[in-house]
């Protein structure tokens, strides 16, 4: 499951019910929806139903992705044709000109409950022949002939704290199950996602034993408790999350929280992977700091109203201005405070800002920060990244050596990066912060530049000012 939502760049859609032998085919995101709008919508009606039509439309979908409903079962496709469980899909159907045009303006956006992270399972109907919780299609015709807007619309039928999130960022989904099994030594993301995972199903499922301290690392406790999942769920019983049992908690977790359902648990950013420790404020220090920093950092040279933010890695009067800007352009309360909705805003603004930017020289740069620090046992598409941008890096200079590009951060990555933070002068620390994702992203730039990178001066950061990693 990816930690925040993402549109992905294609749908496979299997052309029949989920067990029953079909073909597959794979399309890009917005030609699936325009395909399920173009075979439900008529292009006659108001804008704003087409609108509040394809706004579910985009939601249930992506719910279905996020939650990798059907990946989690063994299947091999994200959403099926099937219209008792899923949405309508032809083959080469004739898409509507207005609704291919709403299509391109609405694709990057979804519906959520406020709280919440997980796309809405935005059920519809066509109010008709069938009826349901959730949206009529045909009731969106009365509504807005009435005069009531799209999220109007949407409140009406699903609930009054349902929200519209735009400029969602557009990538590739990563592979869900980690590269390597976990077991006793693992640390990271991944880890962590599975001890909270296990924890929550223990409500439902008292037998498993509760995971007391769950922080990344997996421990002898969370191997008894992966166990007894295992033994529970009728898989091999050994302690280990491979890909069997990453899926099968991931399938029970759903169920559980009833992510696919709209009477949803919900899913909030507390319960996702460690990007954010809770609450930052002035006095704090360290990694988190110096990561809210250089996403402040980014978004200030795009919005004039941010004041500039040094990369120090200490949260003062400055960091607390800039947060503050934030917070007040964006409708939250005005605190200086860096919380967990605050923080969730500034990532989804770095990302969509740093994914909007043209290729730097030859695309060597890497990608946008992943918006949580890389460590020994991190394991995640980032990571191919950062060894592939490495090894680039190596060309000109030998000492950093060449990785296998695993996408799992093992020791050889972390001398590396201890290397490349020595000849730049960052703290030699092996972890890869903003800072040390910057400086590299950057140097890559200049890999086909006449400048020297030994003399690049890298805004928001001087070398020996004790900047955070």
């Amino acid at each position: 499951m990816a930690v925040f939502p993402v549109i992905p760049q294609t749908v496979t859609v299997h052309l029949g019910p989920p067990d029953a032998p079909a073909e597959q085919i794979t399309l890009p995101f917005p030609d699936y929806i325009k395909n399920v709008a173009s075979g439900e919508l008529y292009p006659t009606w108001p804008e704003n139903a087409l609108r509040a039509n394809i706004y579910a439309q985009i939601s249930f979908t992506l719910n279905r992705i996020y939650t990798e409903f059907y990946r989690s079962r063994g299947y091999d496709f994200d959403i099926t044709s099937d219209t008792t469980i899923d949405q309508t899909f032809t083959r080469d159907r004739d898409i509507f000109e207005n609704i291919s045009r709403l299509t391109d303006e609405l694709f990057t956006s979804y519906l959520r409950r406020t709280g919440s992270i997980e796309p809405l399972p935005a059920r519809y109907c066509n109010g008709t022949t069938s009826t349901c919780p959730g949206l009529s299609q045909w009731g969106t015709v009365t509504l807005a002939e009435q005069g009531q807007t799209p999220i109007d619309i949407l409140r009406y039928y699903y609930s009054p704290d349902v929200e519209i999130v735009s400029n969602t960022p557009v990538q590739g989904i990563p592979f869900s199950p980690p590269l390597s099994p976990l077991t006793i030594g693992s640390s990271g993301d991944d880890v962590l996602a599975v001890q909270l995972r296990l924890n929550r199903i223990s409500l439902n499922y008292p037998a498993i034993p509760k995971i007391p301290s769950p922080r990344g690392f997996y421990d002898q406790p969370t191997a008894e408790a992966a166990s007894v999942f295992q033994r529970i769920f009728d898989l091999a019983q050994d302690g280990v999350v491979g890909r069997d049992t990453w899926y099968r908690i991931l399938y029970v977790y759903n169920s559980v929280k009833r992510l696919s359902e709209l009477d949803s648990e919900g899913l909030r950013a507390s319960e996702l992977a460690n990007r954010f420790p809770g609450s930052l404020a002035i006095g704090d220090s360290g990694i988190y700091v110096a990561d809210l920093q250089v996403l402040l950092s980014l978004i200030g040279q795009y919005d004039e109203s941010l004041p500039p933010v040094t990369v120090d890695g200490i949260y003062g009067e400055q960091t607390a201005r800039a947060v503050a800007a934030v917070q007040e352009s964006n409708g939250l309360a005005v605190t200086g405070v860096t919380d967990e909705a605050t923080y969730e805003r500034i990532f989804a603004l770095y990302t969509a800002i740093a994914r909007s930017l043209p290729p730097v020289l030859d695309e060597r740069s890497l990608p946008p920060y992943p918006g949580a620090p890389l460590v020994t046992g991190s394991s995640s598409p980032a990571v191919s990244a950062l060894q592939e941008g490495l090894n680039e890096l190596s060309v000109v200079y030998p000492s950093l050596g060449t990785l296998a590009v695993s996408g799992i951060y093992d020791d050889a990555t972390a001398a590396a990066v201890r290397e490349l933070q020595r000849l730049f002068g960052i703290p030699v620390s092996g972890i890869v912060g903003g800072v040390t994702w910057q400086v590299i992203s950057r140097a890559l730039g200049d890999l086909g530049s006449e400048s020297r990178l030994q003399n690049r001066q890298y805004p928001g950061f001087a070398p020996g000012e004790g900047a955070s990693i």
